[in-house]
């Protein structure tokens, strides 16, 4: 298997100063950097992979959706804009690929479950299942039916119930991936699953949004723990901080300042999509990357634990997630 740590030499040297920098690692600096590294190679085509791609209509997921199109893939658009949707398949099939578009609002279990089956009775098989969709809000929402905070069931909750219902087909392929954006916002956030779901009172958006970041985290180690040898690998890739329609409107002071700074779409779908066409198990799961490198879970010493409490931790969200998102819950 391909060693997929981080650069050595001088292209080390300067990936190490970009990643202790933050802004050169997260902004337009660092894939401008990194991707004069010899190791940063195209991406191989791959005719035939199939991928379910959520958050497909637009910003990060639009971008992956192409780049994916453009590696000759089948790509399942899923999004909750009929037209957007719709539009974000063509783009796969004029990219090269084939677009299929399902439409589903994450913020609703109920909808969730629903594609989770018609996948399932659709598809023989999914190489690639990835977790991109995203809801920053600056008031509190619930869903309609179950009454969970609308960020946390974007983020986590729907994410583990269509894992959850499309293990089969995942487990159909060849050593299948499960790849999840996280963000930056993370890395500010240690997980407390008491007080993971924000409510009404005091309720800060990017707060939720940071926790649920954090919480992926914990949810995709603990799935990789608990796979068998060559089973499905689960990841995490950061995007760095990139221009998107997202950014722009829930966070305007940020988008504003750093405007110039931010990567493109396309920058901070990269490694996403490189992920997503190499070989099945490489790179074995259970990692964070950003510009195709390994990186570190934890920044910020007040959010830091170890492996230990980290495991634990991971055991007490999936059993929570399991009630939540069981039938009828």
């Amino acid at each position: 298997m391909v060693d997929r740590g981080r650069p050595g030499g001088v292209a080390g040297g300067i990936d190490a100063v970009l990643e202790a920098s933050v802004v050169g690692s997260f902004t337009r600096l660092g894939p401008a950097l990194r991707r004069k590294s010899a190791a940063w190679l195209p991406l191989h085509r791959r005719p035939g992979r199939v991928v379910v791609l959520t958050g497909a209509s637009s910003g990060l997921g639009r971008a992956a959706a192409e780049q994916l199109g453009e590696l000759a893939m089948t790509v399942v658009c899923v999004g909750r804009d009929a037209e957007r949707t719709e539009e974000a398949a063509a783009a796969v099939t004029r990219a090269g690929g084939t677009g299929i578009a399902e439409l589903c609002d994450l913020a609703d279990l109920d909808t969730t479950a629903a594609l989770a089956a018609k996948l399932a009775a659709d598809l023989d098989h999914i190489d690639v299942l990835i977790h991109n969709a995203g809801a920053l809000l600056q008031d509190h929402t619930t869903t309609t039916a179950r009454g969970h905070e609308v960020t946390l069931t974007v983020h986590l909750l729907s994410p583990h119930l269509l894992t959850s219902r499309l293990r089969a087909t995942l487990d159909a392929a060849e050593q299948a991936k499960v790849l999840t954006m996280t963000s930056g916002g993370m890395y500010t956030e240690r997980f407390d699953l008491e007080h993971l779901e924000m409510g009404p009172d005091g309720y800060r958006g990017s707060v939720a949004y940071a926790r649920a970041k954090r919480a992926q985290v914990v949810w995709t180690l603990a799935e990789q723990a608990r796979q068998p040898a060559g089973g499905i690998d689960f990841s995490l890739v950061h995007p760095g901080w990139a221009k998107t329609p997202g950014v722009a409107s829930s966070l305007p002071t940020f988008d504003r300042l750093l405007g110039p700074l931010l990567r493109s779409p396309g920058e901070g779908v990269d490694t996403l999509c490189w992920l997503a066409s190499l070989e099945p198990g490489d790179p074995p799961g259970g990692q964070l990357w950003l510009d195709r490198a390994p990186r570190s879970l934890f920044k910020l010493p007040s959010t830091r634990v170890d492996d230990a409490t980290l495991a634990r931790q991971g055991d007490e969200l999936l059993a929570w997630l399991d009630e939540v998102t069981a039938p009828g819950s």
